[in-house]
């Protein structure tokens, strides 16, 4: 009788059974980062560098031998290039250009 009973009873609470639902409340904030990359503009014989403080300037020519290394100093930064005429790559961090030495 006991064991029918609580057939029964599984059986109603299966079928009659209240759902349940549980819901989290969570927030997602979304931080935007500006990144600002260095930029390399060459003028003349006049590399000018901005928003690279406190990064390395490496010069190398078409061989890859690298003729100048710098510290960049201050958030703009001009450098007079004494170089051969030429093609040379310059990285800033994470930037690489090629610029033309005439």
């Amino acid at each position: 009788m006991n064991k029918r009973l609580l057939m029964i009873t599984l059986a109603a609470a299966l079928v009659f059974g209240v759902p349940v639902s549980i819901m989290a409340n969570t927030s997602i904030e979304i931080i935007e980062q500006e990144i600002v990359q260095p930029t390399v503009v060459l003028q003349g014989n006049t590399l000018h560098v901005n928003n690279a403080s406190g990064q390395m300037l490496y010069i190398y020519n078409v061989a890859g031998v690298r003729v100048m290394s710098v510290k960049v100093e201050g958030a703009e930064k001009s450098f007079e290039l004494s170089l051969p005429k030429g093609c040379y790559i310059v990285k800033v961090g994470k930037v690489v250009r090629k610029i033309s030495v005439k």
